[in-house]
């Protein structure tokens, strides 16, 4: 198994997607329109199963952090108070020679065209990332409304209902999982930077002076996730802390979780201090007393946030790049060699298909069908019937099913079938009453 993840990867990934009904250009028999992705079948239950993850480990699993889920449009105050309005912007500039438009920030050098090395460049001028609608009748200022920039701003408005009413005393935390959208200048590398995303968020309210305990608690805690959950290894992911003239001015500290990905490193998470600014800009906009009443020792304290952010679509995109490899198989007589198979190396617990059910005969469907219907019930599962036994293996390896079940001729008479190991190609016969308790065990260890 080759572990060489070659500078052409992300060609072949994105075709791969758009191939098997993963992820592909939104509008596209209109000539799409850029930073925008629709999720084909297969990318629609492997994002829900990512989503779904997190959403156990972070707020299932755990009794101090309660879910919510807000409107993409809220009170364009919400947007004056967090400062997106004044200062959420990128500096940009545009080519007269080619008409392309780049941000000042990713350019090596901000006096040449990146495209075409013209000097012929515009003095560079904010440019804000929010995407403005109008709520109402009438398309007037008055009416200006703007799409969330993110989720997390909602979460701090909602503060004390949540608070209130799930019974919660400090420190806690609100999660949520929805979407979020920017006006990017240059959306790029397929879905890592896009137009309209989705962000997986969690803040967590505490006191002042066990704040950095938690900074800590939550950066181990996410760590961990993606080892021991995702699978990734150090070599795929780092941290980095922000130096201290880096941090935004009511920081305290914090550091992004980066991606070894084919186009080089890019954040996958980010973990934030974010200090009393947030709860004390909202409380000062609305005018509504966002404090928090600390009985034991009677006081009054404005609530510390940290903050875990990451988006699920950079997540499902770390996944396929982590996930894509290459087999080939041994070489001919004349030392040519004989095939290359695709396959995805997802954990089984984030794959789209789990479990696939392969019939060795149309003529064994009915059979396998029943099959099919139990194992369903408990695991992602699909019944693949077109094409030779050894296209549909081909097929499932591509969309990265760990595991085939084949129906064969002998299953008629031992009320068994052959398991098909994705990634040791290992194939064992399996009871068929005892197939739920193999692939529960099977799934659990990775």
């Amino acid at each position: 198994m080759s572990k060489d993840k070659k500078p052409d990867v992300m060609e072949k990934i994105v075709s791969l997607c758009k191939r098997r009904g993963f992820i592909f250009q939104s509008s596209e028999i209109y000539g799409g329109i850029g930073g925008f992705w629709d999720y084909g079948p297969y990318g629609v239950k492997m994002k829900r199963a990512i989503e779904a993850l997190w959403w156990d480990y972070m707020v299932e699993q755990r009794s101090n952090v309660e879910g919510l889920d807000s409107t993409i449009i809220s009170n364009p105050k919400v947007w004056a108070a967090s400062g997106h309005l004044d200062k959420f912007g990128d500096l940009m500039t545009d080519c007269r020679e080619c008409k392309s438009r780049h941000r000042v920030d990713q350019m090596e050098d901000p006096t040449t065209c990146p495209n075409c090395d013209s000097k012929d460049l515009t003095e560079p001028r904010e440019f804000n990332l929010m995407m403005k609608t109008y709520v109402g009748p009438v398309s007037t200022e008055e009416n200006v409304a703007y799409l969330r920039a993110e989720t997390c701003q909602p979460i701090f408005v909602d503060f004390n209902q949540v608070r209130v009413s799930a019974r919660q005393k400090l420190p806690f935390g609100i999660a949520q999982v929805g979407k979020a959208f920017r006006n990017e200048i240059n959306p790029r590398n397929f879905i890592f930077r896009s137009r309209e995303f989705t962000q997986m968020e969690m803040e967590f309210f505490c006191f002042a002076e066990d704040s950095m305990e938690w900074y800590g608690y939550w950066r181990d805690q996410r760590l961990a996730y993606y080892k021991d959950l995702l699978e990734f290894t150090d070599e795929d992911i780092r941290t980095e802390d922000h130096a201290p003239d880096a941090l935004a001015h009511y920081a305290k500290a914090a550091l992004d979780i980066e991606f070894k990905f084919p186009f080089g490193w890019g954040e996958l998470e980010g973990i934030h201090h974010r200090g009393e600014w947030d709860m004390t800009r909202h409380q000062e906009f609305s005018g509504d007393n966002l404090e928090y009443f600390d009985q034991e020792n009677n006081r009054k304290v404005t609530p510390t946030v940290v903050e875990t952010s990451v988006g699920l679509d950079r997540t499902f995109l770390a996944l396929l790049c982590k996930a894509y490899d290459e087999d080939t198989a041994d070489t001919n007589k004349e030392g040519k060699a004989q095939d290359t198979r695709v396959v995805l190396r997802f954990p089984a617990i984030v794959a789209p298909i789990q479990v696939a059910v392969l019939p060795l005969s149309k003529k064994l469907a009915p059979q396998a069908e029943e099959v099919y219907k139990k194992v369903r019930k408990y695991f992602r599962s699909e019944m693949d019937l077109t094409g030779s036994i050894g296209k549909r293996y081909r097929r499932q390896d591509e969309i990265g099913t760990p595991y085939c079940i084949t129906f064969d001729f002998e299953s008629l008479e031992d009320n068994a079938v052959t398991i098909r190991n994705r990634d040791t190609m290992s194939q064992e016969r399996v009871a068929i009453e005892d197939l739920r308790d193999y692939f529960e065990k099977a799934i659990d260890k990775q």
